[in-house]
């Protein structure tokens, strides 16, 4: 039990070391630029799926149109249910056509937060869930 005492008394003092001790490599300015570069392509890299991705109340701009609601129906399909003014229109989606299913008689209600554009409110219902 001893010696199992001293061994990680031992083991403790040789990791309690500083760094520098150790002789750490410096970091070069081409490692710097280059790691730079790494974090502005995964900016990049993130806008372009966070537009790729096309969620409902994210992209701004309120120009009369605005997407309720949709459901994915299957791999490339969807339905979507827009607001035209004061219309609302059932569409389906396919990555070869557009079609206008029906316009509904009464319009669902549209919710407070969904379609906005506001990023805060959208990061928060996502924040909430987890």
């Amino acid at each position: 039990m001893k010696a199992l005492k001293s061994t990680l008394l031992a083991a403790l003092a040789v990791i309690s070391q500083p760094v520098w001790a150790a002789g750490a490599p410096e970091l070069d300015m081409g490692t710097t630029i280059g790691s730079l570069l790494l974090v502005l392509v995964l900016i990049v890299f993130l806008a372009w799926l966070l537009r790729r991705m096309k969620l409902p109340g994210v992209s701004g701009g309120d120009n009369g149109l605005q997407i309720v609601r949709q459901v994915v129906v299957g791999q490339r399909e969807r339905i979507v249910l827009v607001q035209v003014g004061d219309e609302q229109l059932l569409i389906g989606v396919t990555p070869q056509n557009i079609s206008m299913l029906t316009k509904l008689e009464t319009p669902l209600p549209v919710s407070a937060g969904a379609g906005n554009g506001e990023f805060a409110q959208q990061l928060g219902k996502l924040l909430k869930r987890q």
